[in-house]
């Protein structure tokens, strides 16, 4: 069954490419009933969510040079994070949890 996203009107600041999800990015979000468009839009417009100082400067060097992005979310209070993964080439973005990676 496929999941259709309504990301909100942003302007992004690179193309996503294909979304996929895995498994356990989904059941997690499904079980916090939060929609990924709501992680997908702060990504893509270049909010890194919980990423420290350091890697947030990595991101948008990424952004100039054409490398690969990533952010991380905190999930409600209960610790558990979901990542958000964008290739190098801008194919692809993958939701995933850190212990999918």
């Amino acid at each position: 069954m496929g999941v259709l996203l309504v990301i909100e009107a942003v302007r992004p600041l690179f193309p996503m490419g294909e979304l996929v999800a895995t498994p356990g990015a989904m059941a997690l979000l499904e079980k916090r009933r939060l929609s990924p468009a709501k992680f997908l839009t702060r990504h893509v417009s270049g909010d890194w969510g919980d990423l420290c100082l350091e890697d947030q400067e990595l991101n948008r060097e990424a952004l100039k040079q054409g490398l690969r992005l990533m952010s991380s979310y905190t999930i409600g209070s209960s610790g558990e994070t979901i990542w958000i993964i964008t290739e190098a080439d801008r194919s692809s973005t993958t939701i995933l949890t850190p212990e999918e990676y």
